[in-house]
């Protein structure tokens, strides 16, 4: 329709915790968020980065270009959605099922990147690759299949 933005919707594909400092990850089907902490459970968050999320898209396109086929796990994020581009989303709302995150920034990749693929780390250093952190506003439950769509207007 003329006038009217095109509403994109995304969808969660997968959720990840972590329960120690450089710990193992563990794939949930939903996971609790909780307002102003992060992910119930989750470990390493803080006022700014309660969560990481990913694009999926992204993780692909990436995977193709370095020849890698590694599960996403390996980002080490804590959500991955499909459909949702994240590059210059910050103060952005992203609505995930109905938990709000406002989107605070972009995620640097750390050295565990090359650790995993060699070059990987310098693939996500461009065009927020490595996904954005956010914080999160709402209690409640995000469940894998739930709709990812951007809020209106940003907080």
């Amino acid at each position: 329709m003329e006038g009217r933005a095109e509403v994109v919707r995304g969808r969660v594909e997968a959720l990840w915790t972590k329960r120690a400092h450089r710990g193992v990850m563990d794939r949930h089907h939903a996971v609790v968020c909780v307002a102003g902490q992060g992910i119930d459970g989750n470990t390493c968050r803080s006022s700014t980065r309660q969560v990481t999320i990913i694009a999926q898209e992204q993780w692909v396109a990436m995977m193709h270009e370095l020849g890698g086929a590694l599960d996403p796990v390996a980002r080490r994020a804590n959500i991955m959605v499909s459909g949702i581009d994240l590059a210059n989303s910050r103060g952005q709302v992203l609505l995930l099922g109905g938990v709000r995150l406002r989107i605070r920034g972009e995620t640097h990749p750390c050295k565990r990147m090359d650790e995993a693929l060699p070059g990987l780390r310098t693939a996500m250093e461009t065009a927020w690759r490595g996904g954005a952190i956010g914080e999160v506003l709402d209690d409640g439950l995000v469940t894998i299949g739930d709709i990812a769509e951007w809020g209106t207007g940003s907080l």
